[in-house]
């Protein structure tokens, strides 16, 4: 489907400067979109929202399905009554990165107090009558995924072994007896984890009606392939690649790209496309179903692998050595349209893109991505340069993939800089330092591009200290945070004219406003 010209910003959850140690939904998360509107954004991009495990990368969550509790707001769980506000009082003030362990110290013990607070009043008290009506109707329609990820976190929390994976035999092979044991004995701290998802689940809902009161959208991301040690893959382990011992026969990744020479050994397992089909795609039914709950317009990362997927031996140790298979394609896309109706999708369609996957994404009628930091390097990166752009894309300076704009001129070549001035004219210097994301910003808002979405380190003009991932790069991602007084009216002032000369100042998915291009 076509989208509105529009603009708008990548920030990811975490990145927001809450207090607690990481960003979360409360009060900066409203300042943010207050911020948003006063700049006349409509779309705001976040990363995949579920529960991180080693790495904390959000691509590599342990549920496709639940939420991340640490973005929970204990702030807003005060307000509600589940926990005292003077318990809050120790809580880490915003910094310039996230320290997941601290948070893990912190944070988490006082969510689980709280979600025992809420608990323990239950329903008799008439402050929580109203939360625990939605906390029933909630688990109610959630049972297919929340029962299972509770016993999933909360054996992880109890048994200690790393992954599911090396948990005892009955429990890996999920048999019943050993799962009845297990609820029993941790009936209350499955209850705990149910009410925290409940807790994420109104607190997100009330931050995007605020949110769409502006007409300001979220636009999130589903990861194509989920992580080996998953709730998912514990509970449907018939839907993965997996041996008679449930360990990887085949993982996914990427072969040797601009990132990384040796490519990209992910570790996730791959799906069995043929037992998937054969069930009508049901799971993937209710996975993009739960995205669409969550956001307005869904991302498809690695949009490649819905065509061909890079499949590597698991016991090959780099990417080098693999091989591509063939996916459902249109097949699965019918399916989802038959079922869920039209979707606003958008194909994250970067890297080694064949006239295959092309023909894919033009046949379901989804916008692709261009990045601007990619156009400068020779003539065959020019479709990412503006002249080369069409209406069906959605175009950035760079992803939470790439260097902060500034960095990444720090580190590019003569030509590249060259270029970049050739194409857009003399970069600012600003007190001996050449500033070049502005000038690129204007350039991609200027494009012909439906949709226009800034990097929020870009806006703030940032260095490689605030990059958010280096793709192959194991430890030191995904930590980056805001500074606390980012948002300033000046900046939104900076950012409100070049939207409303753009024609970029209306809701994506809405009417149009007066003198837009569609």
């Amino acid at each position: 489907m076509g989208f509105n010209r529009a603009q708008g910003v990548l920030l990811h959850v975490t990145s927001l400067p809450s207090l607690g140690g990481i960003g979360d939904l409360g009060p900066a998360a409203y300042e943010f979109v207050s911020f948003l509107a006063a700049a006349k954004q409509h779309i705001w991009q976040v990363l995949p929202l579920g529960p991180t495990g080693y790495g904390h990368s959000p691509y590599a969550a342990s549920s496709a399905f639940a939420a991340n509790p640490f973005l929970i707001s204990l702030e807003l769980l005060a307000e509600w009554g589940w926990i005292d506000a003077a318990r809050l009082q120790g809580l880490v003030a915003p910094g310039a990165h996230v320290d997941f362990n601290e948070v893990e110290r912190t944070k988490v013990p006082l969510l689980q107090e709280a979600a025992a607070n809420f608990l323990d009043r239950g329903p008799h008290d008439g402050r929580f009558a109203a939360q625990w009506a939605e906390f029933g109707t909630f688990c109610r329609a959630e049972a297919g995924w929340l029962e299972d990820y509770a016993l999933y976190a909360e054996l992880c929390r109890q048994l200690r072994t790393g992954a599911w994976t090396a948990w005892p035999e009955p429990l890996r092979r999920r048999e019943p007896d050993a799962l009845a044991e297990e609820v029993a004995k941790h009936s209350r701290a499955l209850a705990r984890e149910q009410a925290l998802q409940f807790a994420f689940a109104r607190q997100w809902r009330l931050l995007r009606e605020a949110a769409a009161r502006h007409g300001i959208r979220i636009l999130g991301d589903i990861a194509i392939f989920v992580n080996l040690d998953s709730a998912d893959v514990w509970t449907h382990p018939e839907l993965f690649e997996l041996d008679a011992d449930l360990n990887p026969i085949r993982i996914a990744g990427v072969p040797p790209d601009y990132f990384s020479p040796t490519g990209q050994r992910w570790g996730n397992p791959l799906y069995r496309w043929d037992v998937l089909e054969r069930l009508g795609f049901d799971w993937w039914v209710r996975r993009v179903a739960r995205a669409a709950q969550l956001y307005d317009i869904l991302r498809l990362d690695h949009f490649r692998g819905f065509e061909a997927y890079w499949a590597i031996r698991a016991e090959e140790e780099t990417a080098i050595h693999g091989e591509w298979v063939k996916a459902p394609g249109l097949k699965l896309f019918r399916v989802l349209a038959s079922v869920l109706g039209p979707l606003p999708l958008v194909a994250e369609d970067l890297g080694l893109i064949t006239p295959e996957v092309e023909a894919l994404r033009i046949e379901l009628g989804m916008p692709g991505m261009r990045v601007l930091q990619f156009g400068f390097g020779d003539k065959g990166a020019h479709v990412h340069l503006p002249h080369r752009f069409v209406p069906e894309c959605v175009a950035y300076t760079g992803t939470h993939d790439n260097d902060t704009t500034q960095g990444w001129w720090r580190t590019a070549g003569k030509l590249e800089r060259a270029a970049v001035e050739a194409y857009v004219g003399p970069v600012p210097v600003v007190e001996g330092v050449a500033r070049p994301a502005w000038p690129l910003l204007r350039a991609v808002a200027a494009s012909c591009a439906q949709l226009a979405l800034a990097p929020a380190q870009d806006l703030l003009e940032l260095g490689s200290e605030a990059r958010m991932n280096t793709p192959a790069v194991a430890a030191g991602n995904w930590s980056w945070r805001a500074p606390q007084d980012a948002w300033t009216p000046e900046l939104a002032g900076r950012l409100a004219p070049l939207a409303e000369v753009t024609d970029r100042d209306s809701d994506p998915l809405g009417e149009a406003t007066a003198g837009s291009a569609n």
